[in-house]
């Protein structure tokens, strides 16, 4: 995922302190690893009836996918940049769909 310029709707930032997905920024997710809208943008957007389809205009967003597993090397792992508490962005976040077992 990426943005080139504007405001990207789905990515406020953690609970913890700054951030959010900002113009020049990407992630990059391998094979089985969570991602999605933080606990905020999710919470807005289902309260939302979705009458009619809407387009986004707030920017230029990208997004690729890959089946591959991504390796990480050492200098990803160290870099200041890396977001090390982005599961945080999900605190909060409620069950919404059933199991089978319920």
């Amino acid at each position: 995922m990426g943005l080139i310029y504007g405001k990207y709707d789905a990515k406020k930032g953690n609970p913890s302190g700054p951030g959010g997905f900002v113009p020049g920024g990407a992630s990059l997710h391998s094979i089985m690893t969570p991602h999605g809208p933080d606990t905020a943008s999710y919470n807005a957007n289902v309260k939302n009836p979705c009458d009619e389809p809407t387009k986004f205009e707030g920017g230029l967003a990208f997004m690729f996918e890959s089946s591959a597993m991504c390796k990480l090397s050492q200098y990803a792992l160290d870099c200041e940049q890396r977001e090390r508490d982005y599961a945080r962005c999900w605190d909060g976040l409620e069950k919404a769909f059933p199991t089978k077992a319920e």
